[in-house]
């Protein structure tokens, strides 16, 4: 495994004790792109600062490409490329020196690093922009920029932290576009969102983590197949004080997997049964039904089954 954590922990001491990651082990095989998802807060950034060098951790042991990333942070580093949450992107130098000073700084002649910053300014569309600065990108070439930049040493594990926030969906399909062709230089991509399509559509696997633990690692695929329904209806309710008897109601209908009573009204995991939201509906009416939405099983699905709660609180 190309990147190994065994019993990470990270607590904090400023304001009282705060756990950020409690005891997580997670291995990612060399070549695979992997998601850690989560709401913010979850201890998604706390954990790749860890294995990025960062931080360090209260216990447990990181290890990239075969290098304890506490015992050895230095070498650690010549394996690994990052791009953070935010812009760090030197904004006294164009986009070119952005890049051709990191490869300085890893070692390369001044003729491999020119040649190094060209190829990579061409594979990420940016050589129109090389005499740029920082300033004049909009946020999607700005990330494009960071991603170049954190790849240019040739690490064999790649950190992107949140890559799209911020990004509007334009960019936000160029990033991915960018990401996918990492695989040609055979790096390893570990990335956290909180987005749960932006895993679905990039990650080989992917672990969800809340409270600084993982609830599940599996693919995307099997993760969803695992929540039972191919549709979730949320019934939003006037009348609330019946939430019991309609939430048993809605579960002994045919095809219905499973139902929750919510603080609002409730959420439903179905098959796609012909026939079952007239049901529902018709159920639902006599308690004042104010709106309903339906969507398709995804790893939001998911992550609402094992916590009970919005991934986006």
């Amino acid at each position: 495994m190309i990147v190994a954590l065994k019993g990470l922990r990270k607590v904090f001491q400023s304001r009282g004790e705060v756990i950020a990651v409690d005891g997580i082990d997670l291995s990612v095989r060399e070549g695979e792109l992997f998601g850690l998802l989560g709401p913010n807060g979850a201890g998604k950034t706390t954990t790749i600062s860890i294995c990025t060098t960062r931080a360090l951790p209260t216990a447990g042991v990181a290890v990239i490409d075969g290098i304890d990333v506490v015992r050895s942070p230095a070498l650690a580093r010549r394996s690994i490329g990052v791009v953070p949450q935010y812009n760090t992107l030197d904004r006294a130098c164009t986009i070119f020196e952005n890049i051709y000073f990191h490869c300085l700084y890893f070692g390369m002649s001044r003729p491999a690093a020119r040649s190094r910053t060209d190829q990579l300014l061409g594979q990420f569309h940016l050589a129109e922009r090389s005499s740029s600065y920082p300033s004049q990108l909009s946020g999607g070439l700005a990330q494009r920029v960071q991603i170049a930049r954190a790849i240019a040493h040739r690490p064999k594990v790649l950190f992107l932290d949140e890559p799209s926030a911020g990004l509007d969906p334009q960019s936000r399909l160029a990033m991915w576009e960018a990401v996918r062709g990492l695989r040609q230089e055979g790096i390893t991509v570990v990335l956290t969102t909180h987005y749960m399509e932006e895993a679905d559509e990039l990650c080989d696997r992917v672990a969800i983590i809340d409270h600084g633990r993982i609830l599940v690692e599996d693919t995307p695929a099997a993760l969803k197949s695992s929540v039972g329904a191919q549709r979730v209806y949320a019934l939003e309710l006037i009348e609330r004080s019946g939430l019991a008897d309609l939430t048993t109601q809605i579960q002994a209908l045919s095809g219905v997997v499973r139902a929750e009573a919510m603080p609002a009204g409730v959420r439903v995991f179905a098959h796609a049964a012909d026939g079952l939201l007239p049901e529902i509906i018709e159920i639902a009416s006599a308690s004042g039904l104010r709106d309903l939405t339906i969507q398709e099983t995804s790893l939001e699905t998911v992550f609402i089954q094992l916590t009970g709660r919005d991934l986006r609180e």
